[in-house]
């Protein structure tokens, strides 16, 4: 990674690394790394200790500052908040699609901006920051994307797949289920789109840049049909 570069997205997350190969290794793709024939280690290893790190810095963050909540709320709130479109809006946030070390192919078909990507290496970059700064350097930089109140009827919060499952499993003999059913666009801006059905009856619809966010879409939809507050 290029110097200038480097010191870009340190003032942009506001952490300086004392090893700079961290942080080449937290933004290389293994697209790139491939094509690098070995030279360079992808961000796969990072990713994996980041999304631990990052549910632990959650974690004792809700448990510190929401003693008024349940274990099951908790729960919810923290799946919310860790689930790939809040990491997706949050390296949004820092510009991290810039800053990717990708393969050509990959480049091409618009990687840079896709939510899978971005989520990873987000993670990746947690990592990183633990691993040369620790615990505490990590914690404050995860913290800052949180928002300052919990509470699960704030749109952040809304896991709409959760509440619909809870929803169905007041009857037990009904089962529930996401199917794809078609994808448009070019791959860098790609629109998926997802049924629920209930007993293979189509009872929502969805749409988005990522099937998991197509899937909460759909949810969110059969939630409304049933008259449930979303």
């Amino acid at each position: 990674m290029e110097q200038l570069e480097q010191s870009t997205f340190e003032e942009r997350i506001g952490y300086r690394f004392k090893n700079s190969e961290l942080l080449t290794e937290a933004l290389c793709h293994s697209s790139y790394a491939n094509e690098k024939r070995g030279t360079l280690r992808c961000n796969e290893r990072l990713e994996f200790l980041g999304d631990s790190v990052l549910s632990i810095v959650v974690s004792t963050h809700l448990f510190t500052n929401c003693t008024h909540l349940p274990e099951g709320e908790l729960t919810k709130i923290r799946a919310a908040l860790v689930c790939e479109s809040s990491l997706y809006g949050w390296a949004q946030q820092i510009g991290l699609g810039d800053f990717l070390l990708l393969g050509h192919g990959e480049e091409q078909s618009g990687g840079r901006q896709r939510p899978s990507i971005l989520a990873d290496a987000f993670e990746a970059v947690i990592a990183a920051i633990f691993l040369d700064g620790g615990m505490e350097a990590a914690r404050p930089y995860v913290l800052g994307f949180l928002p300052e109140h919990f509470d699960r009827q704030n749109a952040a919060f809304h896991d709409y797949k959760t509440v619909l499952q809870e929803v169905i499993q007041q009857n037990p003999e009904e089962r529930v289920e996401y199917v794809l059913v078609g994808a448009e666009g070019p791959d860098h801006a790609k629109v998926f789109h997802m049924e629920v059905r209930l007993n293979s009856n189509v009872i929502g619809r969805g749409s988005g840049k990522s099937k998991k966010i197509a899937e909460q879409m759909a949810a969110k939809e059969a939630l409304s049909l049933m008259g449930k507050e979303v």
